[in-house]
């Protein structure tokens, strides 16, 4: 678990340098399970646009993140997001591939897990959102059993 935190830490930290914008959500993990359901919070940096993928369906940030809940489950990440906005209204879809680490919570079936993410957003100001996520993070089989998890989180991104 120290090793894993302070590998996400290293990540955050030398990412910083790059990037474009910090999210930090609070919500619960696996909603739906009442048994193994725990608070979290989260940290996702977004990269700088000169590193964006340009697509026919838009751009595609790069991103990197860490996760850990109250029952010291734990997730780093790196993966992408698009940023669509509709007057002051912000819809961010993003996938990111992460480490998974259970400690006291949710046995996930894997290490390997997938995270798949929509953010629900409404800018205040040109530099600052505050919105409702939705995300679901499984190992797409690649364990014995795929539980999965359902999470919602309230995030606020800001950028710098």
């Amino acid at each position: 678990m120290k090793k894993l935190f302070l590998s996400g830490l290293f990540i955050l930290l030398t990412s910083s340098a790059f990037a474009k914008g910090l999210a930090l959500s609070t919500g619960v993990l696996d909603y739906s399970d009442k048994k193994k359901k725990a608070g979290f919070l989260e940290g996702t940096y977004s990269f700088s646009e000169d590193k964006a993928l340009e697509t026919s369906i838009g751009k595609f940030v790069p991103i990197t993140g860490a996760m850990l809940t109250e029952d010291n489950a734990s997730m780093v990440y790196a993966g992408i997001k698009a940023d669509y906005k509709i007057g002051n209204f912000l819809i961010s879809p993003s996938f990111a591939p992460g480490y998974y680490n259970e400690g006291d919570g949710k046995d996930l079936g894997h290490n390997v897990e997938f995270k798949s993410q929509i953010n629900l957003g409404w800018n205040m100001g040109d530099k600052s959102n505050f919105g409702f996520s939705y995300s679901h993070i499984s190992n797409a089989s690649l364990g014995d059993k795929n539980p999965g998890a359902n999470n919602i989180a309230f995030t606020f991104y800001t950028q710098y």
